[in-house]
């Protein structure tokens, strides 16, 4: 963490060791014999007296003034860490938390244009502090630089593997992950059961090991997992219904997203597995289990 020395002027994010000089009924003024700033006793960690000496942290206060805390930040200059979200605001954009009374503003410029894809109240950021035009500290995000030098590069035996991991990027493609690992993971869109956003939490299977040790993932089961589960659904579903449903092959691919929230191919594949298993019957307009299939279903529904 960056700090002052006599010739430097003092700045917001920097912790300097400065004198009290006086007491006020709402703090203490400090002077590092050039300069005087505020130490409210809510950022006093204990009780001081006049003319001691005292290491600070300092950033601008709500009313935009130079002031000092005794409580030190989790992320300073030069550092780079995961922050929580604890506020967005649509018109500036995400606040996080940097263990100090004043919240870290992350610029709504160095967040995605789409709004869905900006993080939410709760997730968590690998920033560094960097100061504005004005002289204050605000968040930036660590670019692929700096995460490109705390990776580690993944082994292969990961394939097929489920990793858990924070987006850190979101680009047109996809997103970035890095795992609680320390390896980098992207993502395809098409890859993904749900759009994802910046700092969210996400489990995905690795599908890749690059030879430079990157990963490429899925939120996805592998296709033989998914076969059985789009294949369990539907004989749960005819189940339910005595051992019919009014859908086929033929059936368009907007009904069976809306009904099963598979895709056509999904929804096919699992027609096969279940006609190839003897499990099923079909004639047109409708799908039928076998009634000694449609039996067993009813009984292990029962047993459960």
């Amino acid at each position: 963490m960056k700090r002052t020395s006599p010739e430097n002027r003092l700045q917001a994010g920097t912790v300097a060791t400065m004198e009290v000089v006086r007491t006020a009924a709402f703090g203490y003024f400090l002077s590092d014999r050039q300069t005087e700033v505020l130490l409210h006793h809510n950022e006093a960690t204990r009780q001081l007296t006049q003319g001691e000496r005292v290491e600070v942290f300092l950033y601008h206060d709500h009313q935009n003034r130079l002031a000092a805390t005794m409580k030190m930040p989790f992320v300073g200059l030069g550092e780079y860490g995961w922050l929580e979200v604890v506020d967005v605001n649509p018109r500036m954009g995400v606040y996080l938390h940097n263990g100090i009374a004043k919240d870290l503003l992350l610029f709504r410029d160095d967040l995605p244009k789409r709004r869905e894809e900006w993080p939410r109240v709760g997730d968590k950021l690998l920033v560094t502090l960097q100061l504005d035009k004005r002289g204050r500290l605000a968040a930036k995000l660590a670019g692929e630089e700096e995460i490109g030098r705390i990776a580690v590069p993944a082994a292969s035996d990961l394939m097929n593997k489920w990793l858990d991991g924070t987006v850190y990027k979101v680009i047109g493609s996809g997103a970035f992950v890095f795992t609680e690992g320390e390896h980098i993971l992207f993502i395809h869109r098409e890859e993904m059961t749900s759009p994802l956003r910046l700092g969210e939490d996400v489990n995905c299977r690795v599908s890749y090991v690059r030879e430079d040790g990157r990963l490429n993932g899925s939120m996805r089961a592998r296709k033989e997992q998914r076969y059985s589960e789009d294949a369990a659904l539907l004989l749960r579903y005819m189940t339910s219904r005595g051992g019919a449903m009014p859908y086929t092959d033929d059936t368009p691919a907007e009904i069976i997203k809306e009904k099963f929230g598979i895709s056509k191919a999904a929804f096919k594949r699992a027609l096969g597995k279940l006609l190839k298993e003897r499990m099923i019957e079909r004639e047109p307009g409708w799908t039928h289990l076998k009634r000694e299939v449609l039996h067993k279903s009813l009984q292990e529904e029962t047993t459960e």
